[in-house]
């Protein structure tokens, strides 16, 4: 798998170890702040919110909002040439952190993207250990 992915690939940490594995098994997982509640990512011990260390990993519900986007047009890198045009973009997930992410459809046109458009996840396997969550038009 890993010989036919030609984009850049996500180097696991050991704070986010767990959110790599989980991926892998199709699940969306987030850090929570046990201190003041709210749930963040990008995975990290240490929240943003407070910058307390008493957090824990919940799981998300793969549900979002579209919260802005941009269709590319121009490959960034040779690996994406392919894929152009693809849709890159900021997601609200149904817990409250906003996510980095692409959207995947047949044909990304701004006819056929709105903000605020509800979305649910889906997992690309780019390598034996790596899947990228990704979403989709719900």
């Amino acid at each position: 798998m890993t010989s036919d992915y030609k984009k850049p690939i996500p180097v696991p940490q050991v704070e986010s170890d767990q959110y790599w594995q989980k991926a892998k098994e199709k699940e969306l997982w987030l850090r929570k702040c046990n201190a003041c509640g709210k749930a963040y990512f990008y995975p990290r011990d240490i929240s943003p919110c407070c910058f307390s260390r008493d957090t824990t990993w919940i799981q998300a519900s793969g549900k979002a909002t579209l919260y802005t986007y941009g269709i590319v047009e121009r490959a960034p890198h040779p690996g994406f040439a392919a894929d152009v045009p693809f849709v890159t973009a900021m997601v609200e997930l149904e817990e409250g952190p906003i996510m980095a992410t692409n959207i995947v459809m047949e044909e990304p046109t701004p006819e056929k993207l709105q903000v605020g458009m509800a979305l649910e996840v889906v997992f690309e396997d780019i390598t034996d250990t790596i899947a990228l969550p990704k979403f989709k038009p719900a």
